[in-house]
This record gives C-alpha cells, sequence and structure tokens, in this order.
C-alpha cells in the first residue's frame, strides 16, 4: 500500500520560473470561480441527466420529466438552474417551450468526459 510520502516530494524546493510562469498563464481568481459554479452545476446527477438527454433532441419540459423520470416542478427547477449557466437554451412554440444545449461547447464537453471515463474503465 502507497504512504503519503509516495505522492509528496521529499524535499521542499519552488521553483520560482516555473511558479512566475503559471501565475501569468493562469486565469483570474473571477473566472476561476464562474468555471467551479459551471461545473457544479453539471456535478447534480439529475441536472447532468437532463444534459445528456439534450445531447440527443431538443425535448420540452414534460419530455424532460418523463425522461429524467421527476415532476414538472423540479424539472423547471432546475432548467432554470442550467439556463443562468448559460448551459441549455428554450424558444417557446405556440404554448409548448422547447429546452436544447446552449451551444456545441456543452456537447464536446461531455463527449469528452465520457471518452475519458469509458478509456479508464477499459485499462482496469
Amino acid at each position: 500500500m502507497s504512504s503519503r510520502s509516495d505522492y509528496v516530494c521529499s524535499v521542499e524546493v519552488v521553483d520560482q520560473q516555473k511558479v512566475t510562469h503559471v501565475n501569468q498563464v493562469l486565469p483570474e481568481k473571477m473566472v476561476t470561480r464562474q468555471m467551479a459554479e459551471f461545473f457544479k452545476s453539471l456535478s447534480d446527477p439529475t441536472r447532468l441527466r437532463i444534459v445528456q438527454a439534450l445531447l440527443e433532441e431538443e425535448l420540452c419540459v414534460c419530455d424532460i420529466s418523463a425522461i429524467v423520470d421527476i415532476s414538472i416542478s423540479a424539472i423547471s427547477h432546475q432548467l432554470r438552474l442550467l439556463r443562468s449557466m448559460h448551459i441549455v437554451k428554450f424558444r417557446k412554440q405556440g404554448k409548448m417551450v422547447y429546452y436544447s444545449l446552449e451551444d456545441e461547447h456543452i456537447s464536446r464537453m461531455l463527449e469528452i468526459a465520457l471518452e475519458h471515463l469509458n478509456e479508464k474503465a477499459n485499462e482496469r
């Protein structure tokens, strides 16, 4: 079994050149907070399932409710959060409201995450 010492340096030496370089290219802390909020919004299994469903098809709230198997009011609450994070968008057609993913970036991120998990599963 590995000990903690296997995962940390045995001496404490800071490479100031690397630290300076990385600090210069990292996004601003505000952007990092926004990214964390974005990922947090996808960390909920219900919201992630909604987004996975919308990867396949534009859907109305009733369809999403049936797919995810939770109430329409609960779906509406989750969709409101996903809209505020610019993950999903909606359009009205008569009395119907249809949801889809905000843009291609969302699709690509989820596809990459799934590909990563499948690769790791196949390595075992």
